[in-house]
Parts: structure tokens; sequence; C-alpha cells
């Protein structure tokens, strides 16, 4: 297999962890045989970059060839071609891929102009993999710092998107609608030994490349208020002239050279700071002086909980949000970098640098995680992925070929309904309710009201499997499936007071009420509602996965979180449908009304009440951390007659994992209100 990897940026000595991961990969290719070919450039085209570079070369004993425009040397079995002198890279670059005619052309966000991925797919038979290693440089979604669709709709051409860490590959699927996979390309030194390097006494807390997206503020502060302790700081390619002078004005900061072996780092270091205040797609830092034994306290922003391996320490930080149009004296773009909370920061320095037993602790819990993780990682996973990738049709072949704006069910499904409006046939579905149309007269129909962000159609499967005991009537409220296009509710009260409108024609039959977290919170309210204008209630009120309400008596509205933090927050519940977090296209659909029904529950404030003549049944997941037994149990208060509470395996989706167990339970129970 022929392998170019299309690398703007420097390649070697390298400047970033990126460049050393992609250096690696290369070799580990090249050593199981592969032939492989670096095109990459100098970060400015001149004589004098010319002659640097093969000087910094020939100190480190690599021969060198060159010609008018570049060098060419081999390194560890990979060719390497600099363009030195010239700025005509597209030239360069496609005069390299002419003569070395590849199977497989690696791009990668080191490209974020695109300029060599645009000739890449242009190859005839070349298949294109681009590597996603830094969320910054990708043209969509929140942690980027230049978005563009039409970038965006470019990189569909890609044979094959890869992560560099689970959060990347994700958030490639989230925020563009690319399919994208997670395999190991940051790999290790071939032959590592792993020195055990950290020690208590060591001299610094470093940080590498202290710039503004790496979190610098936090740097500079702490070394502040910690006169106590050194503090090293080793600029790389984010570090500005305007960054140095400030790292130089603090007493107790050293400035260090950059290193080929980071060992030379590492054995001076006893804590190593990873402040990142943009989303880190991973870095490389962490899990090499995890390895060597010494404690790394990082930010928890982007892939670096992923990078920590479940090792303390990682700190909030408030992440950068926007980007300036304008790139900084290192061609970084300008961070609008928010406030920062150091003390955090502090308490847990103060106790590394002064607690030896805790900082034994950490170093051991470090080397240890990070061994495993080396042990477990290799370019296999990449290599296999490259040769799938030849027995398959090559993307760009097909670029140029229009797709189809609706998916067959949808086409077939609009022109049903442009049948039926041209035929003068009614609609077959009301709109907030949407089989009650089809609803037997005296068979009893159960409301189901969604959870945040959902809608009508989970509760379609809920048909056959509760046919015996009720008639399902999914509540589709506005802002989400076909009423998309309508606002959302942002409030309980004016929601529940529109409900009670559109279901007072449908009260002549029995019926019960079930929601899911916020839509029990509803179905409640409702039940109140209709007992406060004197119309038929329930038979039954069956709530899940929620606080019974009088744990929101007197509640104040806490402030609304970021985008970013609301979209974390949704991950960390557990079991939150992945359909949803790990589809950008349904996604973005969502969102409006997820946000609009976070608000809605938000400013939820329980107003007392007597309790309700109505069977109330709670049921909840067992492992669901928001919603206990005891939060459960509580709904008790709110019923005169029967109460029951029921669990199933799993957190606060549990309904997904244990539908089955859940409908038996809730057949059951309708069963025998009927009874």
């Amino acid at each position: 297999m022929k392998v170019l990897l299309a690398h703007n940026s420097t390649y070697f000595p390298a400047l970033g962890g990126g460049d050393k991961s992609n250096r690696l990969l290369m070799e580990a290719l090249a050593a199981r045989g592969h032939s492989v070919l670096v095109v990459t450039r100098v970060p400015e085209f001149s004589e004098n970059s010319h002659a640097e570079l093969k000087q910094e070369l020939a100190a480190r004993s690599i021969r060198t060839s060159e010609d008018a425009d570049s060098l060419a040397y081999d390194l560890n079995g990979v060719q390497v071609r600099v363009l030195t002198r010239s700025p005509h890279l597209r030239q360069f670059f496609q005069s390299c891929v002419d003569f070395f005619d590849p199977d497989i052309i690696v791009t990668s966000t080191d490209d974020p102009g695109q300029i060599l991925f645009d000739l890449a797919v242009r190859h005839p038979r070349a298949r294109v993999v681009y590597l996603v290693r830094a969320t910054i440089a990708v043209p969509f979604g929140p942690d980027s710092s230049m978005v563009s669709a039409a970038k965006t709709e470019n990189l569909r051409q890609a044979d094959l998107i890869i992560g560099v860490s689970h959060y990347v590959a994700g958030y490639v699927r989230e925020w563009s609608g690319l399919d994208a996979i997670h395999v190991p390309i940051s790999l290790l030194e071939p032959g590592s030994e792993f020195p055990l390097l950290g020690r208590f006494d060591n001299e610094f807390v470093s940080m590498v490349n202290p710039c503004a997206v790496k979190g610098i503020t936090i740097f500079l502060e702490l070394a502040r208020r910690m006169p106590q302790l050194q503090f090293a700081a080793i600029p790389t390619w984010g570090t500005t002239p305007a960054e140095l002078e400030l790292l130089r004005s603090v007493p107790n900061i050293t400035l260090l050279p950059r290193v080929d072996n980071i060992d030379d780092l590492l054995r001076r270091t006893r804590v190593m700071l990873v402040p990142s205040v943009w989303a880190e797609a991973r870095s490389r830092i962490v899990l090499e002086a995890m390895s060597r034994g010494v404690p790394v306290v990082a930010s928890d922003v982007g892939g670096l909980h992923e990078a920590k391996l479940g090792v303390p320490y990682l700190v909030r930080v408030n992440p950068i949000v926007r980007y300036q149009p304008s790139l900084d004296a290192s061609m970084v773009p300008v961070a609008e970098v928010p406030p920062q909370d150091v003390a955090p920061w502090q308490r847990i320095l103060e106790r590394l640098s002064s607690d030896r037993a805790h900082w034994e602790e950490i170093a051991a819990a470090s080397r240890r995680a990070a061994l495993d993780y080396a042990a477990s990682i290799s370019v296999e996973p990449f290599e296999h992925a490259l040769l799938d990738l030849l027995k398959k049709p090559r993307k760009a072949a097909t670029a140029g070929s229009p797709r189809p704006l609706l998916s067959e069910e949808k086409r077939r499904l609009l022109a049903l309904r442009l049948a039926r409006k041209a035929s003068g046939k009614p609609a077959l579905t009301h709109p907030w309710f949407t089989t009650i149309h089809s609803a037997p007269e005296n068979r009893l129909r159960l409301f189901c009201f969604p959870w945040a962000g959902g809608g009508a159609l989970p509760y379609r499967a809920w048909s056959e499997p509760l046919a015996q005991a009720a008639f399902v009537v999914p509540v589709r409220l506005p802002g989400r499936e076909s009423r998309a296009s309508e606002p959302p509710f942002e409030r309980m009260q004016p929601l529940v007071e529109a409900l009670l409108e559109q279901i007072r024609p449908f009260l002549n039959a029995p019926y019960a009420f079930f929601g899911h977290s916020m839509g029990a919170g509803i179905a409640f309210e409702l039940t109140r509602a209709l007992r406060r204008a004197g119309l038929p209630l329930p038979r039954s009120l069956h709530v899940s996965g929620a606080r019974a309400p009088q744990f929101r008596l007197n509640h104040v509205p806490p402030p609304e979180p970021s985008l970013r933090d609301f979209i974390e927050e949704l991950r960390r519940l557990e079991g939150f449908p992945p359909s949803v977090l790990n589809q950008p296209e349904l996604l973005k659909l969502a969102l409006p009304a997820l946000l609009a029904d976070a608000r809605l529950y938000r400013h939820y404030a329980y107003v007392p009440e007597p309790p309700l003549d109505v069977p109330i049944f709670a049921y909840g997941g067992d492992a669901d951390p928001n919603v206990t037994s005891a939060h459960l149990d509580a709904w008790r208060e709110q019923t005169t007659a029967h109460f029951e509470r029921a669990e199933f395996p799993g957190g606060h989706f549990y309904l997904e994992s244990a539908l089955p167990a859940l409908l038996a339970a809730l057949r059951a129970h309708l069963l025998r209100q009927q009874s």
C-alpha cells in the first residue's frame, strides 16, 4: 500500500503534538512494510528557512538532498519532501502526488483551508482520508473558529474521516452530518521504555505551549499567586511574542527550550498543567506525562477526560465560545477568552505540592493507567481501516452525482399528503393528539406526554404491547416533528392552559395519563388544571423518571447554561437516546425543542394544592442519579387514592433499555384500574 501524507504544517522537528503524532503514525505504517511519502513545508518560505532546516537535520545526522524549491530526506523508513524556498504549495503537492501515485492520501485539520484536500480528492484513484486532530480547525460546530457550510459540504468527498478521540469523532457526526470513526492515531514512540521520571522533589510545575487557547491566563495567575513554586513554560507553535513577554515578567517562571525528547522536560517536572480553554481534541502531553509518573492537572473540556483515563484531576473552565475573524502573530485564530476561576487549580496544586503521600498516590495511578493504555494501542486498527477502504469505491468519483433532497420514505409521505389534500379529505391526525381520531369511543385512552425535546413518535411503538389495556394517544407539543415550525412553549402554565382546551373535547371516554421526565410534570399539572375546571379526571396518573413536584416548592430558576454545557449535561444523563446525540441531523432538529423544554422545566415551580383523588404509579430507573427511590416514593403525598412505585434496570432513560419490563408493568396497572 502506498500512502501519502499531505501535511500542511511542520513535520520534523515537530512544533506540536499533532505533528509528532502524524510522524509516528506514518513511521508505524512504514515499519509494517507500506511505502510512505510525506509532503510538508516550513512555516515561512525563504532561503533562511531552507538553510536552517538543513542545519537542524544535519545536527540530527539526517542526510538531505535538495533542489531549487525543496529538501528531501528519509526518516525512519518514511520519505519526506519539504517545500522550503517556494510559496507554490499546491503546485509542489501536485507534482509529488503525480510522481508517487498513492493508493491513499491522508489529509488532516492542519490544512484548515483545504488547500491540499481539494487537490487530493481530484486524484483519479486514491482514497482520501481526513484526520480530525483539532475541532477548532473544522468548518462546523461550536468549537470551530471558521464555520463554513461550503467547506463542510466539501468534506463529504473524503472516503474516511477519523477522529483522534471519541469526543472528536462524535463532534464530527453531531455537528456536520458526516460519518466519522475513532481509531488510535496518536501513537507513542516505538520501543518506548517509559522511564519513571516523576519525583515529588522535581523542580517545576510545567506547561507546554502556553498561549491563549491553551490557558496561559490560568498558568500566569497560578504563578503569581504561588511564588513559593517554580514554574516552567515551554513555548511552541501558539506562543506569541507578547505572551513571551508576559511569561518573562513573572519571576518564578522559567522559559525552557523546545526538546525533541519529551523525557528531558518530564524529568524536571513535578506536576504538568494542561489548562486548555478550547475544546482540546485529546492532548498528547497528558499521556506522555502520566506514563512517566508525572501527575497532570487538566481542563475538563473536549477530549481531555479521555486522555486522563479516569485519573484525577480534571477542572471545569469557562471555554472559548467565540473567535475573532483574524489571526494572531502565531497564525492562530484570535480567541475571546472568558474570565477564569483559578481558585480550584490553586487548591489542587497546593495539595500536590505539599502532600507527598497524595502526590505519590496520583503519580502511581497516572502511570498505571497510562501504561495499560499504551499497551493497548497500535497502528493496526488504522492500517486495517485503510486496507478496508481500498476494497470500496471512491467517494470522490461520485461526489458530483446529485443526491436526493428527500429520502424515499419522506417522498412517499409527501406524495400521500399532497394526494389527500388534492382529494379534499381531512387530515388523519390531530396536531396535539396524533391518533385520537382513530380511538374507539368506550376504550381507555392513554395520553402519553413526552420528555424534554421528545415528541409523539417514540410512543408509536407502545400501541401494540398495550393494545389489551389501552389505546395509546401520543401527545405532540409545538416545536417538534410535524409541528417543528411552531414556536415551542417555554413556561408550564401557558402550555397546560393550551392542553386543557385541546383535550376538553375528548373527555367523553375513560382515559389515563403517562409522562416521562418533563412529561410527568406536564401530566400532573394538567390533571390539577382539569380538577380546577371541574372536568372529568384521568382514571390513573403514571409518572416516570421525575421527582415528586413538591421538591420544586419555592424553586428559584438557576442561570441558563451555555449551549456547550447544555449538551454536555445531556451526555451525562445516563441513557439519553444516542439516536439523538450521535445523529447530527436529529440533534439539530431536536435542539430548539430541547432548549425550550429545558427553559420550561427550569422555571417550573410547584404551588401546593390538595392531593389528587387519582391513583398514581411512579416509575424510575434504579441507576438514575438524579431521580432516586425517595424522589419517586414522595409522589404518594400527591394522592389520596392508591399509590405504587416500580423501578427498572437503567438510568434516566431506562424506558429504552428496559422497555418490555416497563410496558408489562404499565399494562398490568392499567388493567387493574379497569377491573
